[in-house]
């Protein structure tokens, strides 16, 4: 029997002339933790709201545990409250005239459950979201963050078999948004809930996911794990909307390295060498853009590599110290690199330092369709 709980084929959505989900397949198994990640107005909580019954698709299908809920050419379309899956929306959306114990025994009531039952499930959620001493209150005498808990709560007792979460830690401060991302891991780990999860926030998809789909304008750009997706972005729009600072993007056209049997990358007064072999997908002359990583690039310790290979000589524009790191804006000829330091430094702006930017660290783009030439091509 397949672990399949989640499965969406060639979905699309159209909002008269505004097609927010454009052609998206995806399949999620038992346990997995999937967050939809990508700018504003992406198509990532449109493909939520689907999921749940709560937006009908212009066209696909949608299985939830190898059961159609949805299909257009069948003309199916099982409605949210038969889907058995739970939601978490940004706003808590918990009633404001009820209890923190009511709230949370709201959909236990709409299931008809005995009042022993209720009571026994409720308890439980408000021991598992350490909510005890708060049953009592309305959601307007408690915090975001305890708001969100019982959020959470009201989902956790109802036992869906998916959890559905949209953006649930925007509204929160950074202190809060760092605990419940903990939280919620927790509760996954503890659980085991197949879980849907949409975000704008880069961070919280590599710390939160195991999978991540990255959308654009409507677009399945890359869905893989995190750490496979910050090594090796399929795209440059990936690269470029994943990680912090962003990533570096030097632009030239690629030249043959015949002795050593490697690319490199001519730019306007530079030259890059790769750690991308010389090979027959690929082409001398045509442009690309090497991308390199912040935390890749090194500063004032150039000593010791080999020859003077892509050792570069950069002034400091702006130091940011952020505690334990310190990200550095250099000046390298016509552009601005972003540098992660995470040794304790003392810089200052308007210094002038050496740079070294290893090859096996640059990823090289196809400048014409903005996809990663594949890293099979690479040395590393």
């Amino acid at each position: 029997m397949s672990n399949t709980v989640v499965e969406v084929k060639n979905l699309t959505k159209v909002f008269g002339d505004v097609t927010a989900v454009n052609d998206v397949s995806f399949s999620i198994e038992e346990k997995d933790f999937l967050i939809l990640l990508g700018p504003s107005g992406c198509g990532k909580t449109t493909i939520l709201r689907m999921i749940a019954g709560l937006e009908e698709p212009t066209s696909g299908e949608i299985f939830l545990r190898e059961k159609l809920v949805y299909s257009s050419e069948k003309k199916i379309f099982v409605p949210a409250r038969e889907r058995s899956v739970g939601l978490v929306f940004q706003s808590y959306a918990l009633w404001p005239h009820m209890t923190v114990f009511e709230n949370i025994a709201f959909g236990l009531r709409v299931q008809h459950l005995n009042s022993a039952a209720i009571k026994a499930k409720v308890k439980e959620g408000l021991s598992f979201m350490q909510l005890e001493e708060m049953a009592n209150r309305y959601p307007q005498e408690m915090s975001g963050g305890q708001q969100q808990r019982v959020a959470l709560a009201r989902m956790l007792v109802s036992e869906p078999e998916v959890f559905l979460m949209d953006e649930p830690l925007s509204n929160l401060d950074a202190k809060l948004r760092l605990e419940m991302r903990a939280e919620i891991k927790n509760i996954h780990f503890q659980t085991g809930a197949t879980t849907v999860y949409v975000t704008h926030d880069q961070v919280e998809a590599l710390t939160m996911a195991n999978k991540i789909a990255v959308l654009n304008h409507g677009r399945m750009e890359q869905f893989d794990k995190p750490k496979a997706i910050y090594k090796h972005p399929a795209t440059l729009f990936v690269a470029d909307f994943i990680g912090s600072p962003t990533i570096n993007k030097l632009k030239g056209v690629l030249q043959f390295e015949e002795g050593a049997g490697i690319c490199s990358v001519r730019g306007d007064s530079f030259k890059l060498v790769t750690g991308y072999k010389i090979n027959t997908r690929v082409q001398e002359g045509q442009e690309v853009v090497a991308a390199v990583r912040p935390e890749s690039v090194l500063v004032d310790s150039v000593k010791g590599h080999e020859g003077s290979i892509n050792i570069f000589s950069a002034e400091i524009s702006t130091v940011l110290p952020a505690g334990p790191e310190t990200i550095l804006q250099v000046k390298f000829k016509n552009y601005i690199l972003n540098l992660l330091i995470t040794q304790d430094v003392d810089y200052l702006a308007g210094e002038k330092v050496d740079i070294y930017i290893p090859p096996k660290e640059v990823l090289l783009v196809n400048s014409s369709t903005g996809r990663l030439i594949p890293p099979s091509m690479n040395t590393q």
